[in-house]
């Protein structure tokens, strides 16, 4: 993984680091690269010839998250991803570490949709004793993390679930606790706009959460 350092220490660009340091008001340095030149460079070592053992895997993870540059979670996010289906039950811990260090919706909300979501799919069992931690946390990443990690389920969805965790945040002035009540209702009206109508009318909601709930009914 020395490789990745190197490379992307090489291809570091100081005016672009700015620009992106302030996109992301200014919670991370960057080195400069963008998403389209960071994966060109990340490729040949996300290979599966190059890539090491699964038990290897998290140790890996963790250095690159240590790093100051936001890059390197970029990769690191890449790079568990590959390994997904290897998921076993102690995973998520790992990623409960990962959303609640360096923290912001750049990463959080990847890990959410995809590593999370796919967790519970594998471990469905874990998802009430985990999202009841979660949600009594007042983490506001963690809670993030529960309403967004049915993002992909479309028609699997577990409303009763997501209903429970709107009606309990609905009232949060969060920004990205509103904006997630409504990003998870959005998403969901793609695959059921009767019930997000009707959910959206019915309930007490946030007018960002409101407002991004029904956009595309």
């Amino acid at each position: 993984m020395e490789k990745i350092i190197g490379a992307f220490s090489e291809h570091k660009n100081p005016q672009n680091a700015v620009r992106m340091k302030a996109y992301m008001k200014n919670k991370f340095d960057f080195l400069g690269i963008k998403s389209p030149e960071r994966r060109a460079i990340s490729k040949p070592v996300l290979t599966r010839a190059a890539l090491p053992e699964a038990e290897d895997i998290f140790p890996i993870i963790q250095k690159f998250w240590d790093l100051p540059h936001r890059e390197y979670q970029y990769f690191a996010m890449e790079l568990i991803t590959r390994y997904k289906r290897h998921v076993t039950r102690d995973w998520i811990r790992q990623y409960e570490l990962m959303i609640i260090s360096k923290s912001w919706w750049d990463t959080v909300d990847y890990i959410a949709g995809t590593l999370v979501g796919y967790f519970f799919m594998v471990f469905p069992d874990y998802i009430h004793p985990t999202t009841s931690t979660w949600m009594q946390s007042n983490n506001i990443w963690l809670q993030r993390s529960c309403l967004l990690f049915q993002l992909k389920y479309k028609n699997d969805t577990n409303t009763e679930l997501l209903s429970g965790f709107i009606e309990e945040l609905s009232h949060s002035k969060e920004f990205f606790i509103a904006k997630a009540i409504g990003w998870a209702l959005r998403e969901y009206s793609k695959s059921n706009p009767d019930w997000v109508r009707s959910f959206v009318e019915n309930h007490s909601l946030q007018p960002l959460s409101r407002r991004e709930a029904i956009k595309r009914i």
